[in-house]
């Protein structure tokens, strides 16, 4: 079966349901919200995959990150240095960006996770100035691990041009179960 077949008989996740927020309108609170979405342990579902829109990095908005994270590194910043002197011939996206906005570009703000780490993180090929890139967000495993919360792992890839997988990184959260009794005897054991 074709990638593509296998994703269609899965539920979607992103804006198909609300939490319904306090102090906004009724009417209002029931619209299901863009790019969140409000699943549980239980409905995390492994071989899931989401693929977000492409995205250009444009020198600006790099120069931005540059400065707001203090990354100054001539490939990131200096581009007499980069024409000159670099591997490449070209200024590089700084690496943390491209993770930044990978994992972006696919971050659904699912109201009942938490960021636990990320594991795996490479950086597979350079990524440069005025490239587009999207991302490709695979749920891979979960398990029990907490009295409230599971533990599950996604794999984020991002990919530029047409396909070319520049970043891989393992994202785990701890999500809240929707019924914690039936995971009681199931929880790791803390020292």
């Amino acid at each position: 079966m074709s990638e593509p077949s296998m994703n269609q008989s899965m539920k979607p996740t992103i804006g198909v349901g609300s939490h319904r927020p306090l102090g906004m309108p009724a009417d209002h609170a029931g619209i299901p919200t863009w790019n969140a979405e409000d699943w549980l342990y239980e409905d995390f579902e492994v071989g899931h995959k989401i693929r977000s829109l492409r995205r250009t990095l444009s020198e600006g908005e790099c120069m931005q990150f540059n400065a707001l994270v203090l990354d100054m590194h001539p490939y990131v910043a200096d581009q007499t240095f980069a024409e000159k002197e670099g591997v490449f011939g070209k200024r590089l996206v700084a690496g943390a960006m491209v993770f930044s906005v990978g994992l972006g570009l696919v971050a659904t703000n699912n109201i009942h996770s938490f960021s636990y780490g990320y594991d795996k993180l490479r950086f597979i090929k350079p990524t440069f100035i005025g490239e587009t890139v999207y991302a490709i967000r695979t749920n891979l495993e979960k398990r029990p691990k907490y009295k409230e919360m599971g533990l599950v792992k996604a794999s984020y890839e991002v990919f530029k041009g047409e396909g070319e997988l520049v970043l891989y990184c393992e994202h785990l959260l701890t999500v809240a179960y929707r019924d914690p009794a039936a995971f009681a005897d199931q929880i790791e054991k803390r020292d």
